[in-house]
């Protein structure tokens, strides 16, 4: 059985969903595919931390299906801007994680994250899967991984049952 590491950039796949799709990502169908005849030894949700309860229930939701919630707080710029980038985190976790797993699950179409990717790939001598929205997800991600998987209906929440 293969040993598996989750990573998921929540922001990156809340707003590349929402934008492509106008739906929200389905954490429940996704959790099913990538865990399936697999054993998870990590998986972790990183998300910013705006303090709210529809957020919080949300996180318990992740919780409830096994992820570990890495949360951030949400930093409001004095010109209007907004900051919450997990991308160390993210890398620093998965170079320590991807060391015992034979298969790293990356949810992100952030291009930042390529080098990331070969380093897994070449050096730690695992599989990578990269999840992510085909209209954003960058051409090197989609390059420097083993396989791409792209988000569509499949992994999408029905709108029904909204």
């Amino acid at each position: 059985m293969e040993r598996l590491v989750v990573l998921v950039d929540v922001q990156n796949i809340y707003y590349t969903t929402k934008q492509s799709y106008n739906c929200n990502f389905d954490y429940n169908k996704f959790w099913a595919k990538v865990t399936s005849n697999r054993k998870v030894i990590k998986a972790i949700a990183y998300a910013i931390n705006r303090d709210d309860d529809k957020q919080r229930q949300f996180q318990n939701i992740l919780r409830a299906i096994g992820f570990e919630v890495k949360l951030k707080p949400f930093i409001q710029r004095v010109d209007g801007s907004a900051k919450g980038d997990w991308d160390v985190g993210i890398t620093l976790d998965a170079i320590e994680y991807a060391k015992n797993a034979d298969v790293v699950v990356l949810a992100s179409g952030d291009g930042d994250f390529d080098l990331l990717v070969e380093k897994i790939r070449k050096d730690l001598n695992a599989i990578v899967e990269v999840y992510g929205v085909p209209k954003f997800t960058s051409t090197s991600l989609i390059s420097s991984a083993s396989k791409y998987i792209p988000i569509n209906k499949n992994l999408l929440l029905d709108a029904s049952k909204r």
